[in-house]
């Protein structure tokens, strides 16, 4: 009971606070109220307008827009001494205090002028109305547009606005913006100030202005300008140093989304070719296969949900299982019947894929045509996130971790379960499996129908970052053959490791010499590569008697 007496007690001493607490955080008038003072004329203007200037309601925006062509309008009901605000939206009244249409009379209406000089103040305010925007992105995206400009009329807006920020990210933008403004607008202590800063916190957007201060600065020997001057080479100088490691992050970040779209599309190569020795031809075409169910499924959706609906949304998640069954599915049906006949016969299955992959393209270009489709990302697949300056996208990082997922899940299938040991044990000799009672038709047929639908996976996720066609899966066939090749035949980590490699490599290569040159380098290598070790990164060992 003691307890309960003190809790009781402190509640009636703190109560009063309390009390007082939510009379001070008593919340302020809306947008909305503010400008119906406004255009009615209620309160000094300049109050208002301080006001006003607190807000970052869309609301505003289009108040002075309508009030710039004539169509804010003010109302007075019969009885009614005080006036309704109202805003004519093609051609329908309503009010701006409510937003609800205005149920009075059209006619008994006059229009509401603003003079030359509040016109002037409005449009200040719609200038900077972003950055006390709720959206902390468009806030920061405001911040660097106002402070770029270098306007003046635009800096006690960024000094006004910067104490109030709480996010991290949002107040490096404005600490960013109005140092960019300063290095025009400042004083002297100002300009070395923000100079200062951007030393200490490098900025690739505003490099230009730097060295724009810097050209200013040429002939001018005052002892300021000798100071601004070296500051400022310091400033740039750390720009450049930040640009080049932003640029090496950068590469290495696209390299590796490189070598994860490589991995995703080679696996499956790996395992028909690394594993089963049948040269595919038409992996490219279920690659297609791929790509084109993503298609059939978002069109489905799109009629089923409505594009932008939370359904429609989820489409993707749906799409990648599908895929995968329907390119194992044909898969399967290819082995039944054509693959099957060939083991151990290499240029007869080379040849006889090669008039598959031609059947493929034609049957999918008489269902499709031949234009390309696009697949549209979902929305949680369509931005990006920017780490240290590096813009990553969320669709290369999907690809990026899905490709772990592949590893992991091929990896599990092949060493920790039976039927992975089946398919090694078929794989090294038919026949001796055979003869132990592995049913190696139904492993043939798993295997080669698994090996597809990873093809059709990587079809998938690759029609999240180009278009859809019959010849989509041509662009990687040969990629994915050198990084079976190069990571050794049969291996899947040394196909792993491989497809990171010549990602990598492709990567920092281009930016240097060029999408072409940069190519053709990357195929020199690997031809010295294969010179140097013929078996690849890790050659197979196997005790087949066949070998």
């Amino acid at each position: 009971m003691r307890w309960i007496s003190l809790t009781l007690l402190s509640l009636l001493l703190t109560w009063p606070n309390a009390i007082a607490q939510d009379e001070q955080e008593a919340p302020p008038s809306s947008a909305r109220e503010v400008l119906s003072d406004l255009i009615l004329e209620n309160g000094e203007q300049e109050a208002v307008l301080e006001e006003l200037s607190q807000y970052g309601d869309t609301i505003i925006e289009e108040v002075v827009a309508a009030w710039r062509i004539g169509k804010i309008l003010i109302a007075t009901p019969e009885g009614s001494e005080t006036g309704v605000a109202l805003i004519n939206r093609d051609g329908a009244l309503y009010e701006i205090l409510t937003d609800a249409p205005y149920a009075g009379d059209p006619e008994a209406t006059t229009k509401s002028r603003a003079n030359r000089s509040l016109r002037k103040k409005l449009s200040r305010i719609v200038d900077v109305i972003e950055l006390v925007s709720p959206d902390l992105d468009k806030r920061a995206e405001a911040a660097l547009k106002l402070g770029s400009s270098q306007s003046p009329d635009y800096l006690p807006a960024l000094k006004a606005n910067l104490p109030k920020q709480k996010n991290t990210k949002t107040k490096e933008a404005f600490e960013e913006g109005l140092s960019i403004s300063l290095l025009a607008n400042g004083t002297t202590a100002e300009k070395i100030s923000s100079l200062d800063g951007l030393t200490e916190s490098p900025s690739i957007f505003a490099r230009s202005f730097i060295e724009k201060l810097i050209k200013e600065l040429d002939g001018d020997t005052s002892e300021d300008a000798q100071i601004l001057r070296r500051k400022a080479e310091g400033a740039l100088k750390a720009a450049t140093a930040h640009e080049k490691k932003i640029e090496v992050y950068g590469t290495l970040f696209r390299g590796l989304s490189t070598g994860s779209v490589l991995l995703i599309v080679a696996y499956g190569l790996a395992i028909t070719f690394g594993l089963m020795g049948i040269i595919n031809m038409a992996h490219g075409e279920f690659i297609a296969i791929g790509g084109y169910t993503v298609f059939v499924v978002q069109s489905y959706f799109a009629e089923r949900f409505g594009v932008g609906t939370a359904g429609y949304e989820s489409y993707f998640l749906w799409a990648i299982p599908i895929a995968f069954l329907t390119a194992a599915f044909f898969g399967a049906l290819l082995e039944i019947g054509v693959i099957r006949f060939l083991y151990k016969r290499p240029l007869e299955s080379l040849l006889a894929t090669w008039g598959v992959s031609m059947l493929i393209r034609q049957g999918l270009r008489m269902k499709f045509g031949s234009a390309n489709v696009m697949v549209d990302a979902p929305q949680w697949l369509s931005g990006n996130v920017t780490v240290g300056d590096v813009t990553m996208p969320y669709a290369r990082l999907f690809v990026i971790g899905f490709a772990v997922v592949v590893v992991f899940i091929t990896w599990f299938i092949l060493r920790r379960t039976k039927i992975g040991l089946h398919i090694r044990a078929t794989m090294q000799n038919r026949t001796m499996a055979s003869s132990l009672g592995i049913p190696a038709k139904r492993v043939n047929l798993f295997t080669f129908a698994f090996g597809c639908g990873l093809a059709g996976l990587a079809g998938a996720f690759l029609s999240q970052i180009g278009n859809v066609g019959p010849e989509m899966g041509q662009t990687y066939i040969v990629d994915s053959f050198m990084v079976v090749v190069i990571g050794g035949v049969g291996n899947l980590l040394g196909a792993a490791v491989s497809s990171m490699g010549i990602g990598m490599f492709d990567q920092g290569l281009q930016p240097v010499l060029g999408p072409v040159l940069g190519k053709v380098l990357v195929l020199i290598a690997i031809i010295l590569f294969l010179q140097w070790r013929p078996g690849g990164l890790f050659p197979s060992r196997s005790r087949s008697l066949d070998d």
